[in-house]
């Protein structure tokens, strides 16, 4: 299942228990070249909607806000070499962090595939 924050983080979950989080194709061409992600810490615990990371580029630095609760149990460390690779497959290798979810049912407050590209569609 693959889930949108309005903010423009993703989601993906396969098991009901452990998510992976990044951030959008949208939100990667906003940002422009990404040159620093600062990544929580494996084993810290995260709020919905509260900060859980850093991404800065050469136009901006902005916030990465958990789109579910629980523990952080994996970082994508290969951004520190190449933080790029959020430019190149910001769904993908470019992946942030892996969460074990407190409660899967938070993820019903966030947007289906479509209702993302609504939102992003709107905002132009």
């Amino acid at each position: 299942m693959l889930c949108f924050t309005r903010e423009h983080e993703w989601i993906s979950v396969t098991d009901d228990e452990e998510g992976t989080v990044g951030i959008t194709d949208y939100a990667q061409k906003q940002l422009g070249d990404v040159v620093f992600v600062e990544l929580p810490e494996v084993g810290s615990r995260l709020l919905q909607g509260a900060q859980a990371a850093v991404v800065e580029s050469v136009k901006a630095a902005s916030e990465v806000y958990a789109p579910a609760s629980g523990e952080v149990i994996a970082v994508n460390t290969a951004l520190a070499e190449d933080p790029a690779r959020v430019n190149t497959d910001a769904m993908g290798a470019g992946w942030f962090f892996k969460i074990r979810l407190d409660d899967p049912g938070e993820l019903a407050g966030l947007l289906s595939e479509g209702d993302y590209r609504e939102h992003v569609e709107a905002l132009h």
